[in-house]
């Protein structure tokens, strides 16, 4: 199905390349914050308008432009773990991931799928065909050799890039990097918030006690997760990985989309730090991205 948020208006197949003249782009200079608000119990608060937030940016306050909510489209990437250390909880980890999609997608929003693995692929692009999703992960055999995660996640936030909407990132995973031609993590987390993804990580494989490596990951993956807005799950029994689906999915149903346009001097390509606050009440906990990067004009942007 056609749809106006998408470049050309159709499904692009693995393997294409996108012409950049047929994408539909909103202003290069647009930063989009996804903000999730909670109660101290952990309700959603759902009633804010635009005035209740206030938004600092490098310490100065700076103006928002506009306020939508839930029925911003969201365009999903879930990193599957498919590397060789995983271990037997994996068939629960598959069905926990085919019940997700079925919760989160709305008729207007797509998801696609990469496998994380030694050469990580994407191996369902976006689509809103709930069948291809659900059989793309349950055709996925035994894990086995490296874990190329970093690569993983540059590659699928790359692949959204080109999008509006939501950006959204769902990383199943255990966090443990091993075989990426990108080993720096700080670029990393520079690409991710350059492309406007926010990350969400359910770090499995940790059932039966995390170890140092593992812990290791859990960092890195905080700060992903911290930086862009999103939130790390960490299920200790695999009863407990639909719950961390589930909370994943009921905050893109509830969250807010910020609007700020920088300034033409802070085109610069450098890193801007954000810090959104709201006004109006004390009593509420946000989750919101910490950073972006102002691309610089055409003619001499470029990584």
């Amino acid at each position: 199905m056609d749809d106006p948020d998408r470049p050309g208006g159709s499904s692009p197949k693995a393997g294409d390349e996108i012409d950049p003249d047929d994408v539909v782009r909103i202003s290069s200079n647009l930063v989009p914050i996804p903000v999730s608000v909670v109660d101290h119990r952990g309700n959603a608060i759902v009633n804010l308008k635009l005035d209740d937030f206030e938004l600092r940016v490098d310490g100065e306050l700076k103006p928002l432009s506009d306020l939508t909510r839930s029925e911003t489209s969201v365009r999903l990437v879930m990193l599957f773990d498919n590397s060789g250390s995983l271990d037997s909880a994996r068939e629960f980890e598959k069905q926990a991931a085919i019940r997700f999609f079925k919760k989160v997608l709305r008729a207007k929003d797509e998801a696609a799928i990469y496998s994380i693995e030694t050469d990580s692929y994407l191996a369902q692009p976006l689509t809103n065909d709930l069948v291809r999703l659900q059989q793309t992960i349950a055709m996925f055999g035994k894990p086995e050799g490296g874990t190329s995660l970093f690569d993983a996640i540059i590659g699928a936030s790359n692949y959204l890039k080109p999008y509006s909407g939501r950006k959204v990132l769902v990383i199943v995973s255990d966090g443990i990097e091993t075989t990426s031609q990108h080993q720096d993590f700080d670029f990393v987390v520079q690409r991710v918030l350059a492309d406007d993804s926010q990350i969400y990580v359910v770090q499995t494989g940790l059932y039966e006690g995390a170890n140092l490596r593992a812990l290791a990951a859990e960092r890195r993956m905080e700060r992903l997760t911290g930086e862009t807005g999103g939130a790390v799950y960490l299920p200790k029994t695999t009863s407990e990985l639909d719950l961390a689906f589930d909370q994943i999915a009921a905050d893109l149903a509830h969250q807010y989309v910020l609007s700020y346009y920088p300034s033409m001097e802070h085109r610069d390509g450098r890193l801007h730090r954000l810090e959104l606050q709201i006004k109006s009440r004390n009593d509420v906990r946000l989750r919101s991205r910490k950073g972006y990067y102002a691309p610089k004009p055409a003619a001499s942007a470029g990584w």
